[in-house]
């Protein structure tokens, strides 16, 4: 016997005691696969059962019950600010954008209104210029033509 006071046990590798050896680590390898297939249901039914238990606790007296309706109450209250400061800020955003939008239109209106005014009166101007040089010149040819008449 070791000092240790374990026992040491000596198998011979002849035939008998290999076929043995597998057997036991065969039957164990049976044992754990059956003890897992109880083990995992029975564990999900307990898991379920803490889920639920953990929901209804609150409400199975009045005033856990009533600190739950408030908890409630605060979480929606705050998630209704949320979604009204960010509805807030998309409002915001698409006004400012409207009014960017409508501005630059406005601008460039402006100028193209601008442009074509000039145009129209340089063209004005120049037509009517031509038009008198064109009157001067032709009350000249009548003028010579009636005095050499």
């Amino acid at each position: 016997m070791p000092a240790n006071g374990t026992t040491t046990k000596t198998t011979k590798s002849t035939g008998p005691s290999t076929t043995t050896k597998t057997d036991e680590t065969t039957g164990t390898y049976v044992r754990q696969t059956a003890g897992r297939t109880v083990d995992v249901p029975v564990g999900a039914v307990l898991t379920v059962a803490d889920r639920v238990n953990d929901v209804v606790e609150p409400w199975t007296k009045r005033t856990s019950a009533e600190r739950e309706l408030k908890s409630i109450r605060t979480q929606v209250t705050r998630e209704f600010n949320k979604l009204e400061r960010r509805g807030t800020s998309a409002r915001r955003k698409a006004t400012q954008r409207a009014r960017t939008t409508r501005n630059r239109v406005r601008r460039d209106l402006t100028q193209r209104r601008r442009q074509v005014e000039r145009t129209l009166k340089r063209n004005r101007t120049q037509v009517e210029k031509q038009v008198r040089k064109a009157q001067s010149t032709v009350q000249e040819r009548v003028s010579t033509l009636v005095l050499d008449a």
